[in-house]
């Protein structure tokens, strides 16, 4: 394992650096929508009202969704080359099952705050589950041919936007489902609905190509030469985004635009690509950038690298949490902003707590994010070592 950093356990140091890094920003855009004022009123990424402070506090995150899905393609490769395929198609499916349940009792709740669950939301944990269902088949299937799907997927999906913008977005449930979902929202009884937040094709495409990424991990692989196929990656894919976003036509459902505001909201715009779904544009300009860290990464030794390493070792344990207690968060500073009990439901947002009128500026933001994750490194650093030291088959669902 020269080069890769490796624990005891043969886990890739670099891998869960970026999974960590991952993680912490994320966090980042969980706290705005609970905490910044305009979370609710206002789209950060809409070049006539937002600030470059805002367009970057939820443009950064952007990275954390496409590195996520990849990276976990990657790791059920080198999982693989522990098991048989029987045994490696098996838990792909019994955890991609796992994380739809999850997602629709766990983190449902912790999104809301609502025990009687009146909306349901899909978002990515979701739409890992089903890309880990997909997974699960396509393992059987040679190495080049899930690539072949992976890629054509991910590059060509968006030939699905023609007939989606002739249609103006009105798909019906099983395209929205499975491609066009933009927050769809779908009743199915009075006072009761389903949101698609995160259609699983796209995510599914993103997964199988990270499966087949993992076998640059293979010890058969030279960690230079690893790291020569990183960088190539990484700035092709960032010029591709360029070279797509200058052309303007195909990639991404909406071109980018001069904006009235200057050449930094031009700049903003160019930068805006599609996240619901995650267009090809999308992924070149996330996904570029992460392989670079990746090649970064497989040289670091700091001692700073422990403290993001020990998120991206138990990251769906942080992932539940963070929820529960940036609500709890949330909760408090509702009743010490004013508010009374009879305001704890609103119309206006599916979470208990938070009325859209409520909310702070941008710093509150930054300082309760910096709280939630600072106070979950403890729990995340005695979950970490537990699972380092014990060997329970549920270990690996969580």
């Amino acid at each position: 394992m020269t080069g890769l950093t490796a624990t005891s356990r043969n886990r890739i140091n670099s891998i869960d650096l970026l999974r960590g890094i991952i993680m912490v920003i994320m966090a980042l855009d969980h706290v705005r929508d609970f905490f910044h004022k305009e979370a609710f009123t206002d789209d950060p990424l809409n070049m006539d009202t937002t600030t470059p402070w805002l367009f970057f506090t939820r443009w950064i995150t952007h990275f954390c969704a496409p590195a996520f899905v990849f990276l976990a393609g990657t790791s059920a490769f080198l999982m693989g080359l522990k098991k048989t395929k029987k045994q490696l198609s098996k838990f792909l499916i019994t955890r991609g099952l796992w994380l739809v349940i999850a997602e629709v009792l766990i983190i449902t709740l912790g999104w809301t705050y609502n025990p009687l669950y009146n909306l349901l939301i899909l978002q990515v944990i979701w739409a890992i589950g089903i890309s880990m269902i997909i997974l699960g088949l396509l393992v059987w299937l040679p190495l080049p041919v899930i690539f072949l799907i992976g890629f054509i997927i991910v590059a060509g999906h968006n030939l699905l936007d023609y007939p989606e913008a002739e249609r103006k977005g009105d798909v019906g449930f099983w395209w929205n489902l499975v491609h066009h979902a933009q927050f769809y929202f779908v009743p199915y009884a009075e006072d009761r609905g389903v949101m698609i937040v995160y259609a699983f094709m796209p995510w599914a495409g993103v997964m199988a190509l990270g499966y087949c990424f993992g076998s640059w991990y293979k010890n058969t692989v030279t960690a230079e030469a690893r790291r020569k196929r990183l960088i190539a990656l990484g700035f092709g894919l960032i010029g591709l985004f360029i070279v797509l976003r200058l052309i303007n036509a195909y990639g991404n459902p909406l071109p980018w635009m001069e904006q009235p505001r200057g050449g930094l909201y031009s700049f903003f715009s160019f930068l805006n690509a599609n996240k619901y779904p995650p267009s090809l544009m999308f992924l070149c300009m996330t996904l570029g950038p992460a392989t670079l860290l990746l090649a970064l990464f497989e040289k670091i030794q700091a001692k700073w690298t422990r403290f993001f390493l020990t998120y991206g070792r138990v990251p769906f344990f942080f992932y539940i949490l963070h929820f529960y207690l940036i609500h709890l968060f949330c909760v408090i500073a509702f009743f010490a902003s004013g508010y009374s009990t009879s305001q704890v439901v609103s119309r206006d947002t599916p979470f208990f707590f938070r009325p859209a009128s409520f909310g702070f500026n941008l710093w509150v933001v930054y300082v309760v994010w910096i709280a939630v994750v600072l106070l979950l490194y403890p729990l995340c650093k005695w979950y970490n070592r537990y699972k380092a030291t014990h060997h329970q088959w549920w270990l690996s669902y969580i």
